[in-house]
């Protein structure tokens, strides 16, 4: 290329950068922003995403979304049958009839329904009344009989008709929390027995206020008879505490409850019970209080029930995990039900932290054979092994490959096989997830959705059957029904988006680069403006969740809109979403990557990934470079601007956990070890704000009662010690997510990104407002 030509070509450049400099954007320009929004995108998908209602003999019932509206399908798998659920036009002309109003087919003003208990009619509620139409005649009449709500097949543990109560698995009885203790109320009776008597504040049974987590509802798990219940006596009563004030005329309101720091010499712990509920009888499990810990995340009751534990079917034994203080060390045991003593069965250490699997727990007490089902990635890789639940010897290793197990989601013992989902098997992808299944001894192994994308799976209440849906980042999805052995018997829906692409919308392009290591892939989505001109440059948006739990990019699946990424990109820019290192659903090594130096953020794949975007698409501006994010992803943002200042000009820091000491206990001695063991001094934001040169922006809830506020206060003092500039919005009673606010936050965000990456000026006050599906109103 000769000089003249180059000349030519840079100031074109430079032009059309002033000229976008000195834009004033209008309300119009905002508005066809947030036309980009999930609330203005949704009602232009069909035949998207189902949730089944399950009935008798696998059979459901769902409702899809149609451009007029909505309709009812009933399936069959056995008679491999799809069907309309009823005569909609017949159903909409009764209830009209009866009553006074008019209604039509397509937009019945109700999502749900339940079947009577002949099954000849449905029950269903419209405008606060309840309605009974014979599905024979159509006739609808005002029914009377107590609220009915459609049934999910959730048996054990599944909420109580307060909310806070664990139902039984025969359904007769909700054991619930009241002042500490533990009560069971018998469901036709109505009548309450109290099971515990010694539980006191701070020192309770199957409580869930531990740390960043608190509620009312108990933590515990019913045996299969629903005799017995496995819970704990928990022990916060020397820790130290967390307060919060309000905001209000008057007085403020002082919040306290407990919430242990890392390296607080007390942490929460548990002593294992096994209540006798007929005959209130508690007997403690004879090994010492276990800490607050379990193998799935940094809380006890992230599966939906009490973590790490399983019963044998007549109740009579429960296995359970102990978990270290540091997540190094698992104990798996096995107790006797009556008398509460405890067997050793083995243990696994590891040099940093282990888990049990992403989204579900994978190990399994097998007693009909006294076996083990366990997960380990002893060997680089999640996988599963097969123990021998008497000696605690090694049988065999079950799985193996450089991918990984994430999800077991069915154990059939009769036949000896393994039902599970896995991630890294698909060349286009190693997020990409695929139902399998795979004999106890290793062999027989077979994929059972085979389709290209990233399947998502649901199994029938006999798990017989299960719904498949599956898709791309960019390629919407499609959902079939399949058997065990991956048969397909009927395809469901597929996603039709026609006339979304109708408005310009286009889809998000996923890409893969290398991380800063210059050798290992990683994988990420961009945004691009619906009317991108190649021969412009534009400034990027680096939305980040560092993790180490999970990326910023969440699912793989298909989503037309991500947050406000595509609004964003709408604006102007080109969006951004790097999944960097040291996250999961990779092989160990990987997600080890930064482990005791969480600060590291992902950030080095970051700045890497950005740089080869732009040798790849020359649209990208790497000298304009802004970043944000939440949580993690606000703690990511600030060391950004702080380590990287030369890198990243523009930041919005949301609630970060910036100072890891100031937050609760389990999350850093997690992922960066004890505090005796790590140097979490040096890690802290605050310790770096004095290298600020960008435009940097703080945000926080002051009712934060996860990540306390206190976080991102250390930082705005080091900055102003500093004397540097900085913008602060806070939410004087907004908790972690910012609620009611969260329209506000969006559109500062918008705001401060277009004026300082920019260079243009905003609106004056641009209101965002969100509005129902319309197909979606009762």
């Amino acid at each position: 290329m000769n000089r003249f030509s180059l000349t030519v070509i840079s100031f074109a450049a430079v032009t059309a950068l002033h000229a976008q400099q000195g834009r004033q954007f209008t309300a119009k320009d905002y508005a066809h922003a947030e036309s980009f929004m999930n609330y203005n995108i949704d009602p232009l998908i069909d035949h998207a995403s189902l949730r089944p209602e399950w009935l008798e003999g696998d059979k459901f019932w769902y409702r899809t979304l149609t451009p007029g509206g909505s309709e009812f399908i009933l399936v069959d798998p056995a008679k491999k049958s799809r069907t309309a659920t009823f005569d909609q036009q017949k159903l909409a002309a009764g209830l009209s009839a009866a009553s006074g109003k008019q209604y039509e087919a397509a937009m019945l003003p109700f999502q749900g329904f339940v079947y009577s208990d002949d099954g000849k009619a449905i029950v269903f509620s419209v405008d606060g009344k309840q309605w009974k139409c014979d599905l024979q005649s159509y006739l609808v009449v005002a029914d009377g009989s107590p609220a009915k709500r459609p049934e999910t097949g959730i048996t054990q543990g599944r909420r109580g008709r307060g909310g806070n109560a664990i139902a039984s698995p025969d359904g007769t009885k909700e054991a619930f929390l009241k002042e500490d203790n533990l009560w069971v109320r018998d469901v036709k009776t109505r009548i309450e027995t109290q099971l515990t008597t010694d539980g006191i504040k701070d020192f309770g049974y199957a409580t869930d206020n531990a740390g960043w987590k608190h509620s009312s509802n108990p933590i515990l798990i019913w045996s299969p008879d629903s005799k017995k219940i496995s819970t704990f006596k928990q022990d916060q009563r020397n820790l130290s505490d967390m307060y919060l004030v309000t905001t209000n005329v008057g007085k403020p309101t002082l919040k306290a409850w407990k919430y242990p720091l890392p390296g607080d010499k007390e942490i929460a712990t548990i002593q294992r019970v096994i209540i006798d509920v007929d005959n209130p009888k508690v007997t403690a499990l004879q090994i010492p209080p276990d800490p607050h810990r379990a193998t799935l995340s940094d809380d006890i009751s992230s599966s939906g029930t009490f973590d790490d534990n399983c019963w044998s079917p007549d109740g009579s034994k429960l296995a359970f995990v102990s978990t270290s203080r540091d997540h190094k060390n698992e104990k798996l045991r096995i107790a006797d039900a009556t008398t509460g003593t405890v067997r050793e069965v083995f243990e696994e250490t590891v040099p940093t932290q282990y888990e049990s699997g992403w989204g579900s727990i994978n190990w399994r007490y097998l007693p009909g054979s006294n076996e083990i089902i366990w997960f380990s990635e002893r060997d680089n890789w999640g996988h599963l092994y097969l123990y021998d639940a008497s000696t605690g010897k090694l049988k065999n290793q079950i799985t193996k490959g450089d991918w990984v197990v994430t999800r077991l989601l069915k154990v059939d013992e009769k036949n000896r096989m393994l039902y599970f989902i896995a991630d890294g098997r698909e060349p286009e992808n190693p997020y990409f997830s695929q139902l399998c299944k795979i004999g106890f001894d290793g062999k027989h192994f077979a994929v059972l959705t085979p389709e290209a994308g990233n399947h998502t799976v649901t199994l029938s209440p006999s798990e017989k059957y299960f719904i498949d849906s599956y898709s791309q980042p960019d390629v919407p999805s499609v959902t079939v029904l399949r058997d065990m052995n991956g048969k397909l018997i009927t395809q469901l829906e597929k996603t039709d988006v026609s006339r979304l692409v109708a408005t310009g919308w286009h889809p998000v392009k996923p890409f893969s680069v290398k991380a800063h290591d210059g050798k290992t892939a990683i994988y990420g989505l961009m945004y691009t403006p619906t009317n991108l001109d190649p021969n412009k440059k534009y400034p990027v948006i680096d939305y980040i969740y560092p993790g180490p739990q999970g990326g910023s990019v969440g699912s793989w699946s298909f989503a037309a809109t991500r947050g406000d990424n595509q609004a964003l990109a709408e604006l102007g820019f080109i969006v951004v979403e790097i999944e960097g290192t040291s996250n999961p659903l990779r092989s160990k090594s990987f997600h080890d990557m930064s482990y005791g130096n969480m600060s590291e953020n992902t950030l080095p794949d970051q700045i890497t990934g950005i740089k080869q975007l732009a040798n790849t698409y020359p649209y990208v501006d790497t000298t304009r470079v802004g970043i944000w994010g939440h949580s993690g992803g606000g703690f990511a943002t600030a060391t950004a601007m702080f380590r990287y200042p030369d890198f990243f000009k523009v930041g919005i820091s949301e609630s970060g956990n910036h100072d890891n000491r100031n937050y609760e206990d389990d999350w850093g001695e997690r992922y960066d070890g004890l505090a005796a063991n790590s140097n979490y001094d040096a890690h802290a934001n605050q310790n770096y704000a004095k290298n600020l040169k960008g435009k940097l922006m703080l945000a926080h809830g002051l009712m934060d009662d996860n990540v306390p506020p206190e976080n991102t206060l250390l930082v705005v003092e080091a900055l102003e010690r500093a004397n540097k500039d900085y913008d602060l919005v806070v939410f004087p009673n907004s908790p972690h997510g910012y609620g009611q606010y969260s329209p506000y936050m969006t559109r500062r965000r918008w705001d401060y990104f277009v004026k300082n990456l920019l260079g243009a000026e905003p609106p004056k006050e641009y209101e965002l407002k969100w509005k129902p599906d319309p197909r979606n109103v009762r």
